[in-house]
C-alpha cells in the first residue's frame, strides 16, 4: 500500500511545474530549492559524478555549506560511496537511502561518514539518480541531521524521478561533467582569482569587461564543482 497521500502527490505536481517553468536555464536551482521543501531535507543537491574521473560536482541549496576542503574529501572515498555503488552505470535502480544498503551503524563507523558526513553535519542520505550512463552518475541527493528518511520520502523520490529525468535530458545549462577542461581563457582568470585579483582587475588585466570575466567563472564553477571563489583558488592549483 502506497503512503502517499492525495495531499503529497499534489505537492510533488507543484514542484515539479515549478522545476519546469525555469528548465533549463535554472533546473539545478529550482530543483534543489523546490524538491527540498517537497521532501524535507536539510541540505539538498544536484550532484553530477564523473565515475571515470571519481570526482563530484554540486549545486547546493545552501551556498557555501559544503568547503572546498570537504568536496575533495568526499572525491577521496567517491569509490565507496554506498549510493555511488548502487547507481553509477545501473539506469535501472530507483531512489535509493544509504540505509538501504548499509546499516546505519555500520556506515556511521566508515571513514567517509566520520570525514564527510559528520563534518557538515548530516547523519543520513536518499539519492534519486535522473540520469545514469556509463560514465555519469546526476542524481539529487537529499542529507538530513535528525530523522531518517522515511517510506513516504522514499516513494516521493520515486513519483517524481522519471520526470526529473525528462527535464534534465531536455536541458541545456546543466552543470558540467566533472572533468570538462578550462578552456586557455578560463585558465588564466581562473590563475588571476587564485592571486587575489578581483573581477574588475581580472577585467583589466586582461582587456576584457568585468561582466565577460564573471561569465567565465560562472562556467569555472560548474566545470570545477565549487560554488565560491575562494574554493575555485583552492583548487586552482588542481586543473
Amino acid at each position: 500500500m502506497s503512503a502517499l497521500t492525495s495531499r503529497d502527490l499534489h505537492a510533488a505536481l507543484g514542484a515539479l511545474r515549478v522545476i519546469g517553468e525555469d528548465a533549463p536555464a535554472n533546473f539545478a536551482r529550482q530543483g534543489v530549492g523546490s524538491l527540498s521543501r517537497l521532501v524535507g531535507s536539510d541540505l539538498t543537491t544536484l550532484s553530477v559524478c564523473d565515475l571515470d574521473t571519481n570526482h563530484r560536482s554540486v549545486v547546493t541549496d545552501a551556498p557555501g555549506a559544503i568547503s572546498a576542503r570537504q568536496l575533495q574529501i568526499f572525491d577521496r572515498y567517491f569509490p565507496e560511496h554506498p549510493l555511488v555503488r548502487a547507481h553509477g552505470r545501473k539506469p535501472g535502480v530507483g531512489t535509493r537511502r544509504i540505509s538501504d544498503l548499509l546499516p546505519v551503524d555500520v556506515f556511521q563507523e566508515t571513514p567517509l561518514y566520520n570525514e564527510y558526513y559528520r563534518t557538515i553535519g548530516i547523519r543520513h542520505a536518499m539519492a534519486v539518480p535522473i540520469y545514469v550512463d556509463q560514465r555519469l552518475l546526476v542524481s539529487f541527493v537529499f542529507n538530513r541531521s535528525g530523522s531518517a528518511f522515511g517510506e513516504r520520502e522514499l516513494e516521493l523520490g520515486e513519483a517524481v524521478r522519471p520526470h526529473l529525468a525528462n527535464l534534465y535530458r531536455l536541458g541545456g545549462n546543466l552543470p558540467k561533467p566533472a572533468g570538462t577542461p578550462l578552456t586557455a581563457r578560463e585558465r588564466e582568470v581562473l590563475e588571476w582569482v587564485a592571486a587575489g585579483k578581483t573581477n574588475r582587475d581580472v577585467a583589466a588585466i586582461l582587456g576584457a569587461k568585468p561582466r565577460t570575466v564573471e561569465k567565465h567563472l560562472e562556467r569555472i564553477y560548474e566545470k570545477l564543482g565549487v560554488e565560491t571563489r575562494t574554493a575555485a583558488a583552492a583548487r586552482a592549483r588542481l586543473v
